[in-house]
């Protein structure tokens, strides 16, 4: 980052982003910006607007080629042929996010991409330096989490690296804008259904905080919202505003202002953005864009029960906002068909809805498109359906509680209202696994699996189910795959501990052990054993798990031992160690798995980091 730095991401204005040139004595490293690297220096040239930033290591290098050339993804060394066959569908993913902007907003600017893997800081990106988890090569497809950074990071080449964005709520458009049209990218990419996949979890998300939100324009990194609320919220106004004027004034009018923000001197501004648009449809486009980004939201649609009233169906409506709004109404009869009609709600009012030529309407939905961020959307339907985010949090409680049955229930009910929510199955799959129900499970799974553009989660648990299922049938070798597919996703931390544990019961007949690592654990055990603080810190990669070492430095362990029973090659220099620990402390024993990571640094081995640690 800049040093001395004059306004920092939590500032009113926002951060300062400006051309730099950056050079990294000694060390490989990467940046964004042209590479002018030489004599074992590390150097970026950045003529786009950025903040000066860079992350070292090792890397091996895949450049793509015709439409992607100038994207180029960098793997951890040593990495196999499917991490280079993720990396190279990765390039084409922002080769083709690229190419959509294009369409929308002219030339792309000529800035090198880059799809660099860390082990920390996943999801940061600023103008074409794209940080993403290992996981994100490693896993079998590309993901809904990878796909969304990915389309971001390539919106705001043009949003923020070619035209600066400045001034007060800067992040209703760097952000909330930006994602937004990473959405219309998703669409066109994976279809409908996964962009509003995207959407439903930017609302359930919103929502989350809607009721503690601050003022989109007036916002800053200081509050505890801010991120959730100016990426989800400012998308959703975005959308509105879009469907308010219309596709193509819409995009006119964003390449417009996008052009004379690179030569102002005070680029592109949530206030020019406002004027620009509310000049186009007048006084009804501005009090919207006025209420929806200076005001706390308050709106709040709720929708009735379906009446027959002389020959013809209708349903109370209500809006508890502060502005008047005009939406569509959905309807469902008895025989499964949607009708369509449109009315204005005024302001803390009430209105109605009037379904001409429909027979038997059995529920309602205001505003189904969804196109007002809302305080509560579960009102929007009647009769009522369950809550995504409330009965999602319940289902996984009564899978944790172990009623299974009940689980299966919410689950199914979920899915009945929403057949693509992914959350939900996931739960079904493996509550129907949990009931010894495998078939059902299974079919549940590679579901998901089939998914044109799956959660992280839905990868890990799909395959860790599939696993099971494998195990239960006598099959270990696919099991010790499917669970190995489950790590690999690198989804969450349950998954990745059940995983890990299984995969290790279904290799117990021939585990596979690094001999070279197997011999630095025992060494490490006899270190905190002895509890010498200079022993132990010359077998730590310097500066990691400093909290880890005063630990067993400080309170000595009267035992420890570590059992190593599987281990595994992540990359040319690091070996991943599953240990079975048994340690004493304070005369308190305890039990449990970890997983070390190791790392050959000087030709020796030295833990670099403990990726679990389950000792209870």
């Amino acid at each position: 980052m800049w040093y001395p730095q004059v306004n920092n991401e939590f500032a009113v204005r926002g951060a300062d982003y400006a051309p730099f040139r950056l050079t990294i004595n000694g060390v490989t490293a990467i940046s964004s910006g042209i590479e002018k690297s030489a004599g074992g220096n590390s150097a970026f040239d950045q003529s786009a607007n950025a903040r000066p930033f860079f992350v070292s290591g090792t890397w091996d290098r895949v450049d793509g080629t015709a439409n992607a050339t100038g994207i180029s993804a960098y793997l951890p060394k040593g990495l196999g042929p499917d991490e280079r066959k993720q990396a190279e569908s990765l390039i084409a993913l922002a080769s083709g996010a690229r190419s959509f902007y294009s369409t929308l907003f002219g030339v792309a600017p000529d800035i090198p991409v880059r799809l660099i893997s860390v082990t920390r800081g996943a999801g940061f990106d600023d103008a074409g330096a794209i940080l993403l988890g290992e996981g994100s090569f490693r896993r079998k497809s590309i993901d809904s989490s990878t796909a969304m950074i990915i389309a971001e990071a390539i919106g705001r080449l043009w949003i923020g690296a070619d035209t600066p964005v400045r001034g007060e709520g800067n992040g209703v458009l760097r952000d909330g804008l930006t994602r937004f049209v990473a959405t219309l990218f998703i669409e066109k990419q994976f279809g409908a259904d996964a962009a509003e996949a995207e959407r439903a979890r930017e609302r359930v998300a919103y929502s989350a905080i809607a009721k503690r939100d601050a003022p989109l324009s007036r916002t800053t990194g200081l509050d505890p919202t801010y991120l959730n609320s100016v990426a989800n919220k400012g998308a959703m106004v975005w959308r509105l505003a879009d469907h308010l004027v219309g596709r193509d004034v819409f995009i006119a009018t964003m390449k417009t202002l996008l052009t004379a923000g690179k030569t102002d001197p005070a680029g592109l501004t949530l206030a020019a953005a406002r004027a620009a648009f509310g000049g186009r449809e007048g006084s009804s486009l501005k009090a919207l864009l006025d209420q929806q980004l200076d005001q706390p939201t308050d709106i709040d649609l709720m929708a009735g029960l379906p009446v027959q009233e002389a020959g013809q169906w209708t349903a109370a409506l209500r809006n508890l906002g502060s502005m008047e709004v005009v939406v569509d109404v959905a309807a469902v009869t008895s025989s499964g068909q949607r009708v369509m009609t449109q009315a204005t709600v005024p302001p803390h009012d009430f209105a109605q809805a009037t379904f001409k030529n429909a027979t038997n309407i059995v529920s309602v939905e205001i505003d189904p498109q969804k196109l007002y961020p809302q305080l509560d959307y579960a009102n929007d339907i009647a009769p009522r359906v369950p809550v995504v985010a409330t009965s999602l949090a319940e289902a996984n409680r009564l899978y944790g509680a172990q009623e299974y049955a009940k689980a299966e229930a919410l689950a199914r009910q979920l899915l009945a209202a929403s057949p693509r929510l992914q959350e939900a199955r996931i739960v079904l799959g493996r509550a129907l696994l949990a009931e010894n129900k495998n078939e059902e499970a299974e079919k549940e799974f590679k579901q998901l699996l089939n998914e044109q553009l799956p959660l992280p989660a839905s990868l890990a648990w799909s395959s860790f189910g599939l696993g099971e299922i494998a195990l239960r049938r006598g099959q270990a070798d696919e099991a010790s795959r499917k669970f190995t597919d489950a790590i690999r996703a690198d989804a969450e931390y349950a998954s990745t501990l059940a995983a890990r544990a299984e995969r290790v019961r279904a290799e117990s007949a021939a585990p596979v052990i690094d001999e070279a690592a197997k011999n630095f654990v025992n060494q490490l055990d006899a270190a905190i054993r002895g509890g010498r603080h200079a022993e132990i810190e010359t077998m730590i990669v310097p500066g990691e798990l400093g909290r880890f070492m005063q630990q067993v430095v400080g309170t000595q362990p009267e035992a420890w031992a570590s059992r190593v029973l599987r281990t595994e090659q992540l990359d040319a220099d690091r070996v991943a160690v599953d240990v079975a620990l048994n340690t004493k402390q304070l005369g308190v024993e305890h039990s449990g798995t970890a997983v070390f990571i190791l790392v050959r640094t000087g030709g020796a081995l030295k833990l670099d980091a403990i990726e679990l640690f389950e000792v209870r």
